[in-house]
């Protein structure tokens, strides 16, 4: 390649300075030419690459500054000044420098390689100077120019041996990094590395210098393992000519030959590849020495830590089965390899272990099926999967089929829970394999129904809570999905639809699409085809009719002159999902069978290592799961007469079951089964009055869904239940109150206007408003379940009541609503006592202020009653969140994530979270940020997924949750003093809570979007106190604290905004249009300790900048800038001045030119976090 011609200077060829720079000649002092430099380094600092105009101004200047007169100055100062204007240059004119003589260019360089010694002191004052020419040098890969130069070697090793020498314990990571990247880029893109090069890396592994300087020896290893792939070539030509050709004189490291081969061999045996079958030629050699020195490397090689290879992991099956008396040292050796960065090494201990669990489970101890267990999270899928494929193998082996006895089963019980558990991984790849797992391996669908039936009974009984959970939640994806795939076989003539939700369901999302298409496609082509899948997805499909129909789908789908089928693989994962392999009417009608057994006593429940009340329970829980997602399967008369004799039963739990099943299976008992009906009816009416609270819940809802004269039914509940509310019996008013709110919720028009009768008289005026009992004064602020009071659980009640009156009118034309809603608000301002006479326990009136606050976020889920909401409610409601019960701030945010995740709460009431910013104990911060994640990815999926939901973005998109919560922060009642800076802080950290995950993506200039938001918010006045002075200041001050922590977090925020923000009219008034806020409520000291926690010193009132920098010394103007260690001290702020503009304004997205590309971007400094106070 030939450099371009020497570029032309603007003008007559005088040089021009920067404005207020005076000419600079041999004829000035040096502190005067100082700081002249200083003013032109300031300039060439401050240039980006787009500056045309500049470059082309001070393009002699940058001629001039390579003169002799600098590059051989003898002032140390001056030398480093314009070794950072060259490295500027470089860094505006790339990838075209203005310097083309080959003579001059080597001068430049070596000129630069020679300043670069500074560095060695990391405490000089000008360290920071050193620093930045290395940064900047490294960021355009400016020493990449040296490639074009004959004598190219000489410069690069000048620069090698520099950077070796200088670097010391005192650098940071940072430094280090730079220092790679000039290093690394000079290997990987040029032609080769010369001996000489070579030898200046190798050298510092040598045990002498290795131990002279160890942060040497890193930074070679580092650069080694980095350019692996380039150097390898290199050092096995280096090692060929010595070990083969004996040419010893190639390099001054021959001699060290064996301890370079150990020491590379330890970083990575890679950098080996070539030169092991050497050692080989050695082994042969006629020197006995020599042989006895590469036996002795070869020695080390094989034992050291790290160094074994896979084919001794391989072996290592073998010898657990052939040897067991090595197991210790086996499981020691295979403990390390299951740790192995190479992925094939892991799996191969996987399948090494579970070779010998299959041989003999007594070979293998539960040490190593530990290291099994724990590869089933491995970030490698092929790894994930041969654990996973692995312990469903033992488990069948000797968990299912009992080949080793009971003792063996009892040794990997854990398995089937651990499997399950997998579910929850977000990869769809992991819930294919579970489900794949839990029909062949764990309940095979190829038995026989009875059997395979008592197999999932007794898989049930013993699973754990989670791994229950998981299967449940597994069942329901296989339930959804058979519904997916019945709307598909309804709309498939109809023109295409989103086939989002079905790729969303099988294996590599982006394929799935094509062949959901192409499905949708040979569906419409193929009649037979929609019948077998309208089959096989149909309510009264059998597992045996599932078979034949995935067995006839995929032979139409088969080409048999085509090896591999992508699209047949995909259609067979759908399949596999959908078709009912496990359940149908017999299978339940065999479960149910089982549970009658069981309830006998007859069943073999002990042998299976269950009791017979966990059998049953469990049994229940079994078909209650199934009764929602198979319902058609459980309608037979032999099925629902044993259901009505768990009815009968003592157990509470049991009963609630039968009942639900009842309720989820039973809509044809009325018409095909009049004796089961009959037998029913009285039993749900007794358990609607006299039953638990959740039976009776279960017994309303059960007859308002199966029986056509429902009305008939809830009146003769709801009549006597009415005349027998007694307020002084407390404890029998529990069920009661449960049954009646139900009641008026299911049915509004019928009971609507006797309930309010019953609200007005008994329920507000009887019971929440007196205290019969004084609680217990012992100071808790939470007591468990069966401590409370009868009469605080009959209040909570009587606050579901009223809600679930409410939500059934679903109107408020009688102004009940408003009248609640005072009455819960009221509630909370008198912290739960509402008769303020203070008989009730603290604990009794923390269940109360939790009750009340559900309560009305459960009505904001309904829109009319979400209008009527004030701003005060919201924000008493919202304050829950921060209730000094930590049970209570808990339960509440629960409620409140489900809500929100679902969709059913207004997007205000996501802003809640950010008061969790100010909880004291950390796992509840850290649980209120997973749910603020969760709630704003479901929202953004929703979005993408609906075109119809960017007309509803101003209710939806997460970004609009600012506006609700500035309004919220700026009515904390914690925020009195708004220019004290403990309160500030906590005000900062509340919107950093929120905003630091709105912000992790720039997303359709989204950061810009927030701060026009914010300052709309400022142009506007606060609607719930609008003539309070005091308030609308406060509500300013918040947003330039949010304005504050926008600019800190982006450096993008103040680009165009791609739309206008809308801002909710119910919080905000739009002021007049003549109207302007430009008034700064921040002043810059307390900007300062918002962000560092320190007052800067000498700052100024006039300094407002949200971009200082957060060293005072780190100006241009100062002459020791500071540039403090990664490791505990503060990091360089994206705007110091020691950073380029150019590099600054850098995202990943728009890299700086250079002489090579790269991709590396500079980012921003985080915000202070507060210190997590305990735990109360």
């Amino acid at each position: 390649m030939e450099f371009p011609p020497q570029q032309k200077p603007a003008g007559d060829g005088k040089i021009v300075y920067p404005p207020g720079v005076k000419e600079i000649t041999d004829k000035i002092s040096n502190d005067e030419m100082v700081k002249r430099l200083k003013m032109v380094v300031k300039t060439y600092m401050d240039m980006d690459q787009d500056s045309e105009e500049e470059k082309q101004q001070y393009l002699d200047l940058a001629l001039h500054l390579a003169s002799e007169f600098f590059l051989r100055n003898p002032n140390k100062d001056v030398r480093l000044l314009v070794a950072c204007c060259l490295a500027d240059i470089f860094r505006i004119y790339a990838p075209e420098a203005p310097y083309t003589s080959h003579d001059k260019l080597k001068d430049i360089f070596l000129f630069i390689t020679r300043q670069l010694k500074g560095l060695e002191d990391t405490k000089s004052p000008q360290f920071n100077r050193y620093f930045y020419l290395l940064e900047n040098l490294a960021w355009v890969k400016s020493y990449n120019i040296c490639f074009e130069l004959e004598d190219c070697n000489e410069i690069f090793i000048q620069l090698f041996k520099t950077l070796f020498s200088v670097i010391n314990n005192s650098h940071n990571q940072k430094v280090q990094m730079h220092m790679m990247d000039l290093m690394s880029s000079i290997i990987t893109e040029g032609d080769g590395v010369t001996q000489e090069l070579l030898d200046t890396i190798l050298i510092n592994l040598i045990p002498a210098h290795k131990n002279l300087n160890k942060q040497a020896y890193d930074l070679a290893k580092t650069l080694l393992k980095r350019t692996v792939q380039t150097i390898e070539t290199c050092i096995a030509n280096f090692f060929n000519q010595v070990l083969v050709m004996g040419k010893s004189s190639v390099s001054d490291l021959s001699e060290h030959v064996f301890d370079l081969i150990q020491e590379l061999f330890a970083i990575d045996p890679l950098l080996l590849t070539s030169v092991m079958p050497q050692l080989e030629f050695k082994l042969k050699s006629n020197d006995g020495e020599e042989r006895l020195a590469v036996v002795r490397l070869l020695a080390k090689l094989f034992g050291a830590k790290d160094s074994e290879l896979i084919q001794c992991v391989y072996f290592a099956s073998h010898c657990l089965m052939n040897h067991p008396d090595l197991a210790k040292d086996l499981t020691e050796y295979l403990k390390v390899r299951s740790h192995d960065p190479e992925e094939a090494i892991r799996h191969d201990v996987i399948v090494t272990i579970i070779n010998a669990g299959k041989k003999d489970l007594n070979l293998v101890n539960d040490q190593l099926l530990g290291f099994v267990r724990e590869r089933t999270l491995d970030k490698r899928w092929r790894v994930r999967k041969e654990a996973m494929m692995g312990l469903a193998q033992l488990y069948k082996k000797y968990c299912l089929h009992h080949e080793a006895g009971k003792e063996s089963a009892q040794k990997i019980t854990w398995i089937k829970d651990k499997l399950l558990h997998i579910y929850y991984q977000n990869s769809i790849d992991d819930k294919l394999l579970v489900e794949k797992i839990f029909a062949q391996y764990m309940v095979p669908h190829s038995l026989d129904t009875e059997e395979k039936m008592k197999c999932l009974y007794y898989l049930y009984a013993c699973l754990d809570t989670n791994a229950v959970k998981a299967l449940n939640e597994m069942w329901k994806c296989q339930n959804m999905l058979r519904g997916l795939v019945r709307e598909l076989l309804d709309l498939h003539k109809l023109p295409p639809v989103s086939a989002h939700a079905y790729t969303r369901n099988l294996p590599d999302a982006g394929k799935a699409q094509d062949f959901m298409k192409r499905f949708n496609q040979v569906l419409g082509e193929d009649e037979k085809l929609r019948i077998q899948l309208d089959t096989l997805i149909s309510p009264t499909c059998s597992c045996k009719q599932a078979e034949i129909c995935v067995r006839e789908i995929t032979r139409k789908l088969t080409f048999p002159k085509q090896p591999t089928n992508p699209f047949l693989e995909m259609v067979k994962f759908l399949l596999e999902r959908i078709a009912p392999v496990h359940i149908d009417s017999e299978a339940i009608s065999a479960l149910v069978k089982l549970l009658n057994k069981s309830i006998e006593g007859t069943a073999d429940d002990d042998e299976e290592g269950v009791t017979p009340d966990t059998a049953i329970r469990s049994g229940l829980e079994l078909l209650k799961v199934l009764s929602f997602t198979h319902p058609t399967a459980f309608h037979s008369a032999e099925t629902y007469e044993s259901l009505l004799q768990c009815l009968k039963m003592e157990d509470d739990k049991v009963a609630e079951a039968a009942i639900q099943i009842f309720r989820n299976t039973g809509q044809k008992i009325e018409t095909e089964l009049q004796q089961i009906r009959s037998t029913l009816i009285p039993v749900l009416h007794q358990k609607a009055k006299r039953g638990t609270p959740h039976q009776a819940k279960q017994a309303v809802h059960c007859i308002h869904a199966i029986f056509n004269n429902k009305e008939v039914q809830l009146a003769q509940i709801f009549e006597p239940l009415s005349r027998s509310l007694n307020a002084d019996v407390p404890e029998q008013l529990i069920t009661p109150l449960v049954s009646l709110g139900h009641i008026s919720m299911l049915a509004p028009d019928q009971f609507a206007s006797p309930m309010k009768s019953i609200v007005a008289n008994f329920i507000v005026k009887d019971l929440l408003m007196n205290d019969r009992s004084t609680g217990n004064k012992n100071g808790k602020l939470w007591s468990l379940d069966d401590e409370v009071s009868p009469e605080v659980l009959a209040k909570v009640q009587a606050i579901k009541l009223l809600v679930r009156w409410l939500l059934g009118m679903k109107n408020n034309q009688s102004k009940s609503a408003n009248s609640t809603l005072r009455l819960l608000s009221a509630m909370l301002v008198s912290e739960g006592d509402l008769t303020e006479q203070k008989k009730i326990s603290k604990s009794d009136m923390s269940r109360l202020r939790l009750a009340a606050g559900g309560a009305i976020m459960k009505l904001a889920q309904e829109p009319c009653y979400h209008d009527i909401i004030t701003p005060e409610q919201f924000q008493l409601c919202g304050l829950v969140i921060n209730d000094e019960c930590y049970q209570v701030r808990q339960i509440f945010a629960q409620k409140l994530h489900l809500a929100l995740a679902k969709l059913m709460l207004p997007l205000e009431y996501l802003a809640v979270f950010a008061l969790c910013a100010k909880d004291p104990v950390k796992e509840r911060r850290a649980h209120a940020r997973q749910c603020l994640l969760k709630n704003i990815t479901v929202r953004r999926e929703y979005i993408k997924q609906n075109p119809l939901a960017q007309e509803k973005l101003v209710s939806l998109l997460p970004e609009y949750v600012v506006p609700f919560m500035i309004h919220l922060l700026a009515h904390d009642p914690d925020f009195t003093k708004p220019q004290e800076y403990d309160q500030l802080k906590d005000i900062k950290e509340c919107l950093w809570f929120m905003l630091e995950v709105l912000m992790t993506k720039n997303e359709n200039n989204s950061h810009a979007f927030l701060r026009k938001m914010v300052e709309n918010i400022k142009q506007s006045k606060d609607a719930q106190c609008p003539d309070d002075v005091k308030a609308t200041e406060k509500l300013y001050i918040v947003c330039d604290v949010a304005l504050f922590v926008i600019a800190n977090k982006s450096t993008a925020c103040h680009l165009e905004s791609p739309k206008d923000p809308v801002i909710p009219s119910k919080f905000y008034l739009i002021q007049d249009k003549d109207f302007k806020n430009d008034k700064d409520y921040l002043s810059a000291e307390m900007r300062q300790m918002l962000l560092t926690g320190k007052v800067r010193p000498g700052s100024s009132d006039d300094d407002t900048s949200a971009y200082e920098s957060t060293e005072a010394g780190a100006r241009e103007n100062n002459e020791n800038p500071v540039i403090k260690n990664d490791d505990g001290g503060k990091k360089v702020p994206p705007s110091s001045p020691l950073r380029p503009r150019a590099l600054q304004s850098r995202t990943p997205d728009d890299p700086p030119r250079s002489y090579s590309h790269t991709d590396r971007s500079l980012s921003p400094n985080p915000l202070s976090r507060p210190t997590p106070s305990p735990p109360p």
